[in-house]
């Protein structure tokens, strides 16, 4: 009797054990996002890129269990912050804000890379396509009687090496928007990088520096407060968050200039796929509300949302674009 309880009792606890072993792991495998998800931004804030990344991660932490930081880790032309996320663990907890610069012109621009920008990341989406405007000093401006593309290009064709011309950084679609006017329009402008455009547009207003081809949503707010003058937006078509400034194109009759930017998010390569769509689908919401909407475009970004596979696609496709110009350019980094 005692022999069979004892033998009863063994067996429940068998039986308990080895339903404990068998639902562990499903209770290990914790929902995502179980922790802090970092966005990392590989320039200084001020920026377009640390603007945009800003404006998502705040959308997202709306979500229940999100809490998304953002990172500022600039240099390199967004090399060193790229490269952080590019050796972080595949786990959806590490994220990058990726640009046409880090991952569209540097492999064409930089000697050497400390990451591949195609092999080392998984696309998430497109975040916006925003066009880059061509800005002065206005104090510049005024003392030069420049108030157009064809008077900047006159002053620097009479004036070789006289205008100090910053950027976010090389290999930023700032700094080759710039070295593409410069080899279209046979002129010379001393370039002065930075680690992001927040600094350099400081030292736009402050005079150090005279012209600069930044992308729109960092300028806007300067622009309109009269800090900056835009001379033209450097897309295909007119901006319409700035209505009356005509394209570099039309504007010095240069039917073959065209450098806009884009931000997208990317995470290290190996990261599951179902997070990668998770990421997508609810940043791709973000992007569709009217509210989100209108406030990037009133900065003169336009939202996008695509799928991983179509942003891959379009990786591609800018790299093999932005190759072309570097190649004609004649840049290059060390």
């Amino acid at each position: 009797m005692i022999s069979s309880r004892r033998h009863a009792i063994r067996c429940i606890m068998l039986a308990g054990l080895a339903t404990v072993a068998w639902t562990g792991p499903a209770q290990a495998a914790d929902p995502y996002p179980s922790k802090p998800i970092r966005m990392v931004v590989p320039f200084a804030p001020g920026g377009t890129t640390d603007i945009l990344a800003r404006a998502v991660a705040a959308e997202l932490s709306k979500l229940p269990g999100w809490n998304v930081v953002v990172d500022n880790r600039p240099g390199a032309g967004g090399n060193i912050g790229a490269d952080i996320v590019a050796k972080s663990a595949p786990d959806g907890y590490t994220l990058l804000m990726g640009t046409v610069g880090t991952h569209g012109i540097n492999q064409s621009l930089y000697t050497k890379m400390p990451f591949d920008p195609i092999k080392d990341f998984v696309p998430i989406t497109e975040v916006a396509a925003v066009p880059n405007v061509l800005v002065l000093n206005p104090e510049f401006a005024q003392k030069n009687n420049i108030n157009s593309v064809n008077d900047l290009i006159a002053y620097a064709r009479a004036n070789p090496g006289k205008l100090n011309m910053a950027s976010s950084g090389n290999g930023t679609s700032i700094h080759l928007a710039g070295e593409l006017f410069k080899t279209q329009t046979r002129t010379f402008m001393v370039h002065f990088p930075y680690k992001g455009s927040g600094p350099a547009l400081s030292d736009m207003v402050a005079g150090t520096v005279q012209v600069m081809f930044d992308n729109l949503p960092s300028s806007m707010q300067l622009i309109k407060a009269g800090k900056l003058k835009a001379l033209a937006v450097t897309s295909a078509k007119p901006s319409p968050a700035l209505p009356g400034v005509p394209t570099v194109a039309e504007a010095a009759k240069l039917p073959n200039y065209e450098a806009s930017s884009w931000f997208g998010l990317l995470a290290p390569a190996g990261t599951p796929r179902e997070i990668v769509t998770r990421i997508q689908q609810e940043v791709a919401k973000a992007l569709a509300t009217p509210a989100m909407r209108e406030k990037l475009q009133a900065q003169g970004a336009e939202p996008v949302g695509n799928t991983p596979e179509q942003f891959a696609t379009w990786i591609k496709a800018e790299t093999n674009k932005w190759a072309k110009v570097v190649k004609d350019s004649g840049a290059k980094v060390d």
